[in-house]
């Protein structure tokens, strides 16, 4: 049994360092027309978005926090949505997915 919680113990661990890691890793995603640009990082938490169009700056700045929080906000539901799946195959909750 303590075996078991031990191992536990260690893959919560073990999950803990790779999110940190996740963190710290920022990739850019540009669309195809090059209009739009997406920062990310590997815990999939946008980091900035912009918008290279004729926008004025103040338009182009509202717009690309608009996009970033709704962005977020999408991914974190996915991320809670992902993680009640989990729990209801695993029945516990696995630290580090909600």
């Amino acid at each position: 049994m303590f075996d078991k919680m031990k191992g536990l113990f260690e893959m919560q661990k073990k999950m803990q360092e790779v999110k940190r890691e996740l963190d710290n890793i920022n990739f850019d995603i540009q669309s195809s027309d090059g209009a739009v640009k997406i920062t990310m990082n590997g815990s999939q938490e946008i980091k900035e978005v912009v918008i290279k169009d004729n926008l004025g700056e103040s338009e182009k700045a509202r717009l690309g926090n608009s996009l970033k929080d709704t962005f977020n906000r999408a991914i974190k539901r996915s991320q809670e949505v992902a993680a009640q799946k989990m729990k209801e195959v695993t029945g516990f909750n696995i630290p580090g997915l909600t």
